[in-house]
């Protein structure tokens, strides 16, 4: 709950709008500084019922903090109470939106990845211009990348797009300057074959960089080098639009980080999602949602097979 720019108030504006539209019984453990956060919860009217329990976390972790001294350091920070929950079974699933470096050190080092995983990856949902939503990784965690670690990426995106954005054989592409087998840079001639003969993914060949917002494909495959310059100009269309008055552009808006909530981080044995910090209240309430959804669908648990 102490996680992003605007903690805890967006948080716990989040957690109301979640409960208030979401069906299933599930049970919200509201980590942080419990004198900032039980005025706030009483003031939208949230009780401490046997859906929400608030647990005291007097430590946070800044911004500018070293992720895996600041985790070291700070036991009773709300991460790393978080993740002891989660890596002890008290929760199924994590979210937050504070210290990035701190959520990936601990998603890395407490939960660890599945057998087989050489490299966990983030991904991000890419709006389409026919309605439909794609998604595209690695988006920042691996700058360097080796050709297995893009196949693998290519396994935990189709399985996450099959299993939680529920399509049905989604076709994964590889992010490249030309749709030749032969075109781009070492890196992408060596991942190529290895696509292509991954009978666990439904590979069509290379994605230019115009296609992205196409229905070209569901799945787009690429280092964390080039995914992270996509992802940032791909935010910057939304500020763009809002500048130019442009924002309530049906296609435009799902550019706007708070539709897609936070970034699950794929390849980890249990649900871990990180949020933008300047996430706002519907942005933590995607994140609900979006952690529900992975935990209800065994995702981890697909993954887990799909590596055996």
């Amino acid at each position: 709950m102490m996680g992003g720019d605007y903690a805890p108030s967006e948080a716990v504006k989040g957690l109301a709008l979640y409960l208030s539209d979401d069906a299933l019984e599930t049970q919200v453990f509201c980590i942080g500084n419990e004198n900032e956060i039980s005025p706030l919860l009483e003031s939208l009217n949230i009780d401490s019922d046997h859906r929400i329990q608030l647990i005291h976390a007097p430590e946070t972790i800044g911004y500018n903090e070293h992720p895996t001294k600041a985790l070291k350091e700070k036991q009773q920070s709300s991460i790393a109470v978080g993740f002891h929950l989660l890596a002890t079974g008290k929760i199924d699933a994590f979210i937050s939106a504070g210290n990035t470096g701190a959520m990936l050190v601990g998603a890395m080092y407490s939960i660890k990845t599945v057998e087989g995983v050489l490299r966990p990856t983030i991904p991000t949902l890419v709006p389409k211009l026919n309605g439909g939503t794609g998604l595209l990784l690695d988006v920042g965690l691996n700058a360097d990348c080796k050709p297995e670690h893009l196949n693998q990426f290519a396994i935990l995106g189709s399985e996450y797009a099959k299993t939680v954005l529920n399509m049905t054989n989604p076709r994964v592409g590889l992010l490249n300057v030309g749709t030749e087998a032969e075109k781009g840079n070492l890196l992408c001639q060596a991942t190529y074959p290895l696509l292509k003969e991954n009978g666990q993914i439904n590979f069509i060949g290379n994605i230019e960089g115009r296609d992205l917002f196409s229905d070209n494909a569901d799945v787009v495959v690429c280092d964390g080098f080039t995914g992270n310059i996509v992802l940032k100009m791909a935010e910057s269309i939304y500020e763009i639009a809002a500048h130019r008055q442009l924002e309530n552009d049906e296609f435009l808006y799902r550019f706007h980080y708070e539709n897609y909530g936070g970034t699950p981080v794929l390849g980890i044995a249990k649900p871990v999602i990180i949020g933008h910090g300047i996430s706002n209240d519907k942005a933590f309430k995607n994140m609900f949602i979006q952690a529900e959804k992975m935990f209800e669908s065994d995702f981890c648990g697909k993954v887990k097979t799909d590596f055996a």
